[in-house]
């Protein structure tokens, strides 16, 4: 067990004959026990300090830790969003592209049906031609008959068909 500063002021030595001055002996330990003293109450200082220290150290420790949590939550929950966001880019192209067919295929369909409209229409035209040439035709061949001039005669001369 250490010395206290009262063991030191309680402590006696023998006497003898011839010995030292016991004044300077006594100066000499109060000395001691002042500085002794000062080296315990600044042993208890620095004791203290230290506790402090390591109450910050395990307090910066936890936030660090801490950190280090949210930072590792936070790298994740960034590298989650950053995959659903190309999960889903991902589907949207997909759901575009399927439209872009859709679109595609709808438009070639009218584009076919357009189509044969337009050789419905001119097969129809070509026939109307076909046969409006052949009715003109036939009213041209009534018109160069000889029964045309008869009638016109008639006509001339006051008798109604």
């Amino acid at each position: 067990m250490p010395l206290t500063p009262l063991d030191i002021h309680n402590k006696e030595f023998a006497r003898r004959l011839r010995g030292y001055d016991e004044d300077q002996v006594n100066e000499f330990l109060d000395q001691i026990i002042k500085d002794y003293e000062a080296m315990i109450r600044e042993n208890k200082e620095l004791q203290n300090m230290v506790a402090a220290s390591q109450d910050k150290l395990g307090h910066f420790s936890n936030i660090e830790e801490t950190l280090s949590k949210t930072i590792i939550v936070a790298q994740e929950a960034a590298d989650e969003l950053k995959n659903n966001s190309k999960k889903e880019a991902h589907l949207i192209v997909k759901e575009a592209e399927k439209n872009a067919d859709r679109i595609i295929n709808d438009a070639l369909a009218k584009s076919r049906k357009i189509a044969l409209e337009v050789e419905e229409l001119k097969k129809q035209a070509t026939i109307y031609r076909a046969r409006f040439r052949a009715l003109i035709e036939s009213q041209m061949e009534l018109l160069s008959q000889d029964g045309w001039e008869s009638l016109e005669g008639r006509e001339s001369r006051g008798i109604e068909a």
